[in-house]
């Protein structure tokens, strides 16, 4: 497949492909997205193919307007109308109960439905121009970290797509929360921008806790390995200076191994070190570049600090742990 890489000011050409059934790949303010027609199940299709998606994970629709909700859910409940209210657009997915329009394969054959309203401006217009409900996961292969760079799409996705677009964004770096709304109380089934904090300000009694052992799981990245790079990562998890004490000692045996530090470390025995920033908030913005990053830099393992957070450190440490495989050194047990 030829794919075109173009800018925002050629949109035209990629709405045009949606309609036809193609794929786009567009920035949001999360991660990169590839996109196909929602309601065309061939189209659809694609995005599977292209990734090497396993067909049992779910997708996202995406629309421009709040008013779009309404053709592919069967109700609205009247927590999704206060969360659409306060959140949208902005980086919250919703899990309705889908309506007859949308087909099993967006949805990997359940009967609910994930949509989302995104705030990024190229997002929105091509959505729009294009005329239909785009469903869109992250723009990557399959388990590697998502993109936050045109770079990085073209790096996983040249010759599997029809048009990539060249455009800004991506600024909060992780995928959008997402939240169970066909149920009462409502679920918080992935972490993200939208914080646990914030949703409980809402409801007190929002469920939490990891829900990957699901069966058929709501959303997507409950299933399976997710965000990891070629590098074998270990989390060391615990209080400054116990983590990075740790992290020295592994260092000595290990002759190609790279760091991703926060808030500060040295470690001259490291091939490469990468500061991951001062706040979890710079923590999520870069972590999946700084993850591809290393594999770029052929690095055999990782060692990645992190320490306890609410908050938006909720979301990285939710995507840290699964590129990690759940490789976990808990220096706050020891």
């Amino acid at each position: 497949m030829n794919t075109k890489v173009i800018t925002a000011e050629y949109l035209s050409q990629a709405a045009q492909a949606l309609r036809d059934g193609g794929t786009v790949v567009f920035p949001t303010e999360t991660v990169y997205g590839l996109g196909a027609d929602g309601l065309n199940d061939a189209a659809v299709g694609k995005i599977y193919e292209a990734k090497g998606r396993p067909g049992d994970n779910p997708l996202i629709i995406h629309i421009a307007d709040k008013a779009d909700v309404a053709q592919l859910v069967r109700e609205i409940p009247p927590a999704a109308q206060l969360l659409m209210q306060r959140y949208w657009p902005g980086p919250l997915t919703l899990i309705f109960p889908k309506s007859e329009r949308v087909g099993r394969v967006v949805t990997a054959g359940l009967d609910t439905v994930a949509v989302r309203m995104p705030s990024n401006r190229i997002a929105r217009a091509l959505i729009r121009e294009s005329g239909v409900y785009v469903a869109a996961p992250s723009a990557n292969l399959s388990g590697s970290p998502s993109p936050t760079t045109v770079e990085h799409v073209i790096d996983d996705l040249d010759g599997r797509v029809n048009f990539i677009i060249d455009g800004t964004g991506c600024e909060i770096g992780l995928e959008s929360t997402v939240v169970d709304v066909s149920v009462t109380p409502p679920v918080l089934l992935r972490p993200g921008a939208v914080t646990l904090e914030e949703l409980r300000e809402l409801f007190p009694d929002i469920v939490t806790g990891r829900q990957e052992e699901e069966n058929a799981p709501k959303c997507p990245g409950m299933k399976y390995t997710h965000y990891a790079p070629k590098a074998q990562v270990t989390v060391v998890y615990g209080p400054k200076g116990r983590r990075q004490e740790y992290i020295k000692e592994c260092l000595k045996g290990e002759p190609n191994a790279g760091v991703l530090t926060y808030r500060g470390g040295r470690y001259e025995d490291a091939k490469l070190v990468i500061d991951a920033g001062e706040s979890m908030q710079a923590y999520a913005s870069g972590l999946f570049a700084n993850l591809r990053n290393f594999d770029t830099h052929q690095i055999r393992v990782i060692y990645a600090e992190f320490e306890q957070a609410g908050g938006m450190g909720r979301a990285v440490q939710n995507r840290l742990y699964k590129a990690a495989g759940y490789r976990v050194i808990n220096l706050y047990e020891k």
